[in-house]
């Protein structure tokens, strides 16, 4: 059954601009093909809300087989699918090279691309999806202030309920007084290259709309980091979002907006042979992945592609090259460290969990290493809807991080680590701290 696919999974590119591509008869004559692959597995019920949302549809048919599932309930199969990419990347045995051709995340986005042109994406997930738009009050003197003291108050979360679907109880990100990306220049450490390295010996920064707008300080101590290590780096001359909260949408026409404002700055740096560097996972992603498949002939988006870097992919390259400093000082106890989604569908190992453990040979470290989809996943964890189905997601989560009573927890994914943390609290176990990776290795080198 498996033979064909004993390889890695593979990716076909996304034909995305081919016609047929938005034939909806088609795509739901494909939606059908793959349901009935699924039904007969059924090996992903546990990872998403898409497979347990179509398995009770199959269930509840007269013959208990797909072809009874009237053509209109498949869209609640994809309304549920956030594109964590773990069913194709972790789960399932008929990705290409098998004949089968499964691609259960890419057909999830090409319903939601049949969707978003059909006029069916309202204008409040539109909103939620542009993080530059709700993002241009961070850093404004005053205002940011009023602004998230509003957004803390009950009036004001019923309104966002009622007007822009978000959960009153979701958490939410507070605008940061400075933006990450004002009033920081380029490092001017010299850029030296020593024989036999592997990775680039200077970084380009691509900041993310969230480390930018929400929690500059992930973004500051990436910089503690690259200066401790005497690395250079640049800031990125300009950016915009990736395109990640936009392709969940299946907006694809911005997507390419955004691809087409980004891509030639940063093809320059990689050109140049700096290693870019995004803290935030799925912003990463996009750019090794997700641009790369839409736009396959494009020179510029894959070598982009490959001068991406996960921010500690790049510092145990760094290691692995003799190049990273060791000198730790300070204890981190114990850790519970969460893997998100797009950190692990990168294929790069747990880097950051290698990181930990590095730091562990010289100080104390005792690591509990999660590696579970929290349920957050973007605007899903926050929407009115399906608030309540990602806390349910993330449960396993809560109690696995919950383990042996943590002095903090972590996750490359701010969005996953405060989704947690908030779980956490609900459960009756509340974590002690909350610290993003990066952090915890600045405090480990003892870096103020």
């Amino acid at each position: 059954m498996r033979e064909g696919n004993l390889q890695a999974p593979t990716r076909h590119p996304l034909d995305w601009k081919n016609p047929d591509f938005l034939d909806e008869g088609k795509a739901l004559a494909e939606l059908e093909r793959v349901f009935d692959i699924c039904h007969g597995c059924r090996r992903c019920v546990s990872l998403c809300q898409s497979f347990p949302t179509l398995f009770d549809l199959v269930d509840a048919t007269d013959d208990g087989e797909v072809h009874g599932i009237a053509k209109e309930a498949y869209w609640k199969v994809v309304d549920q699918c956030y594109l964590c990419d773990l069913c194709y990347m972790t789960k399932c045995p008929y990705t290409p090279p098998h004949p089968w051709n499964l691609d259960f995340p890419h057909l999830m986005l090409r319903a939601k691309a049949i969707k978003f042109s059909k006029g069916e994406v309202s204008a409040k997930e539109r909103f939620l999806a542009s993080t530059d738009t709700h993002g241009q009050f961070a850093g404004i003197p005053i205002v940011v202030d009023v602004v998230n003291a509003l957004n803390r108050t009950t009036g004001m979360r019923k309104l966002m309920d009622s007007q822009l679907g978000v959960h009153p109880q979701a958490w939410m990100p507070s605008l940061a007084t400075e933006r990450f990306r004002w009033g920081r220049a380029m490092n001017n450490t010299a850029f030296v290259c020593v024989n036999g390295e592997r990775t680039p010996g200077k970084v380009a920064i691509f900041s993310t709309c969230y480390v930018n707008y929400d929690e500059p300080g992930i973004g500051a101590d990436l910089i503690k980091l690259l200066d401790h290590n005497e690395i250079p780096y640049e800031i990125v001359e300009k950016e915009q979002c990736c395109g990640m909260p936009r392709l969940e949408l299946g907006d694809l026409g911005s997507v390419e907006q955004a691809w087409k404002a980004n891509m030639p700055v940063l093809a320059r740096y990689a050109k140049e042979g700096w290693a870019i560097v995004s803290a935030i996972p799925s912003c990463t992603l996009m750019f090794k992945q997700e641009l790369p498949l839409m736009f396959p002939e494009d020179a510029d988006t894959q070598a982009v592609k490959e001068a991406m870097f996960d921010p500690f992919e790049y510092f145990i390259s760094r290691h692995k090259d003799g190049l990273l400093k060791t000198d730790f000082k300070a204890a981190l106890g114990k850790v519970s460290y969460h893997i998100p989604c797009h950190g692990r569908v990168q294929n790069i190992g747990k880097k950051t969990e290698e990181m930990f453990k590095l730091i562990g040979q010289t100080v104390e470290v005792k690591l509990n290493t999660v590696e579970r989809c929290s349920g957050h996943a973007g605007t899903y964890g926050v929407k009115t809807a399906t608030h309540p189905v990602a806390m349910k997601i993330g449960k396993p989560v809560f109690k696995a991080m919950a383990r042996d009573e943590p002095d903090v927890i972590s996750s490359d994914c701010a969005l996953a680590g405060h989704h947690i943390a908030q779980g956490m609290a609900l459960a009756g176990t509340p974590a002690k701290a909350l610290q993003h990776p990066l952090s915890l290795v600045r405090m480990a080198y003892g870096l103020e």
